[in-house]
Parts: structure tokens; C-alpha cells; sequence
């Protein structure tokens, strides 16, 4: 009987001891997933063309909230005076009645906002492919994160705020420059001004080439382009001062993102992979 017990208990021993490489297969597939590889062309061309595509069709798919955005436009409005910084009136007038200027301007809203931004991951990928997959995890993690604000806080762009007396620079210039205004605008919800992805996305740019570029100049112009583009959505009445302060917020949120799943920055990481 004695012998009989012995054995039992060791049978239920080995029974509740986990087998090792089951114990350790998961924290293995982590580390690997979280670990930087050289990307692959096509999955990367596929990624960001599908994740695009999802972007407009959920941003657009929002209910437009015609009311509610127009409310929200006021309230920002009024908190934007309240703090002293309610200028985007003063600034759309000033650079409208320099029309080369203006509609320059309303062609760098239509276009660099995909152009530069498609430009850098370009870059990373050929130059910095050990950073690459964590510094575009920020960039769609701010992404998405902004379609929950389209969601939640539909708000329109001060130029179609009531009785605001904005002037929507593509129409008076008859430039093609957003998609929410002329023939383009059952295209797009217009509704959608907060968080600015303008500002994110230009944000997440500027900060990219400033920490990897080696040009001076270069890391300079990153800087810049950010700035430039702030003043570009307040001069064509596109959005409000608090709504590049939303797309801000964003990029912290997909640095965040990025941070707790590699454990650093995107910008620490190797720069190359094997």
C-alpha cells in the first residue's frame, strides 16, 4: 500500500509540473514579435494601402452629427476667446488677401499631408529598417486612435461654422484643396476636424526626421514642416488651434503604444537588423 501511495503522489507531481517549452513557448513568441526584422516590401505596400482604405472608410462611415458638430464648433470657439488664443479668424482673412500665398497653401493642404508623410516611411524603410516597424506602429496607433475622436466629438471646421464669417479659401479661389468642400465634399465627412491628422501625421514626420536624420539643414526642415502646416489648416479655415492640440495628443498616444510594446522609443532602437 505504501508503495501504491508513493507513486501516486508522484504521478499527480508530474501531472501538475508544465512541461517546460510549453511554459516557455509564449514568452518566446512575444520576444519574437516584439523583437525589430528587416520588412518586407510587399507586405508593407499591402499593410499601409489596406490600413488606408480602413481609415476612410470608418472616418467617413462616422455619422456626419451636423448639429452636435456645429455646437462643438461654437463651444471651442468660445473656450479658444476665453484663453485668448481665438486668432483663426484674423489669420484666414490676413493670408487670403494674398492669393498667391493662399492658394498655394490650399494645394499643400491636399497633398503634402500624404506625400511627405509616405515619403518618410520610404526613408525608413530603406534607411533605418530596424526602426522602421516601431515608429510605424506610432504613426497607426495615432491613426487610429483619432478615428475614436471622430467618433465621439464630431466637430465642424471653423469655414462652415454659422455665422463665423471664415472664408473657405477653395471656394473663393476655386483651388482643389479639400476634400470637403465642391464636388469633393459627399466624398469625405466633413464633420471631422477633431483631432487635426494634418498636425499628427506632419507632428510624427517632423519629430522622425529630426531625431535620424545626420543633415543639419535636414533635421531642421523636419522641424519646420510641422509648424508650416499648423499655419496652413488655421489659414484655410480648416481647423482650430485645439484641433492640432488633439492631433498632438494622438502622436503622444501612438508613442505610448510604441514604448510599451518595444520596451523604448522607436528612435533608440537599432538601425539596422541582420
Amino acid at each position: 500500500m505504501g508503495d501504491t501511495t508513493v507513486t501516486s503522489l508522484e504521478d499527480r507531481e508530474k501531472t501538475a509540473v508544465p512541461d517546460p517549452g510549453t511554459a516557455s513557448e509564449s514568452p518566446r513568441l512575444l520576444r519574437r514579435l516584439r523583437t525589430p526584422r528587416r520588412p518586407r516590401l510587399w507586405f508593407e505596400i499591402l499593410l499601409i494601402a489596406v490600413s488606408y482604405w480602413t481609415y476612410s472608410l470608418i472616418r467617413n462611415a462616422v455619422p456626419e452629427q451636423r448639429g452636435q458638430a456645429l455646437r462643438n464648433a461654437d463651444w471651442i470657439w468660445k473656450v479658444e476667446h476665453h484663453l485668448g488664443i481665438a486668432v483663426e479668424q484674423s489669420v484666414n482673412h490676413g493670408i487670403n488677401s494674398v492669393t498667391w500665398l493662399i492658394v498655394g497653401m490650399n494645394y499643400y493642404y491636399a497633398t503634402l499631408h500624404f506625400i511627405v508623410t509616405l515619403s518618410v516611411l520610404v526613408w525608413l524603410y530603406r534607411s533605418h529598417p530596424g526602426r522602421y516597424a516601431a515608429t510605424r506602429l506610432v504613426l497607426f496607433a495615432t491613426t487610429g486612435v483619432a478615428l475614436v475622436g471622430y467618433y465621439l466629438y464630431p466637430l465642424a471646421p471653423p469655414r462652415l461654422m454659422n455665422g463665423s464669417h471664415f472664408i473657405d479659401t477653395v471656394t473663393v479661389h476655386q483651388t482643389w484643396g479639400s476634400m470637403a468642400s465642391g464636388d469633393l465634399k459627399h466624398m469625405s465627412n466633413q464633420y471631422a476636424a477633431m483631432p487635426s491628422m494634418h498636425i499628427g501625421w506632419s507632428l510624427w514626420c517632423g519629430l522622425t526626421i529630426f531625431a535620424l536624420a545626420k543633415v543639419p539643414w535636414v533635421r531642421v526642415l523636419g522641424l519646420l514642416y510641422p509648424v508650416a502646416t499648423l499655419t496652413v489648416i488655421v489659414a484655410t479655415a480648416n481647423h482650430f488651434w485645439l484641433d492640432a492640440v488633439g492631433g498632438m495628443l494622438c502622436l503622444a498616444f501612438g508613442f505610448t503604444v510604441a514604448r510599451v510594446w518595444y520596451g523604448r522609443l522607436p528612435y533608440a532602437l537599432p538601425q539596422m537588423v541582420p
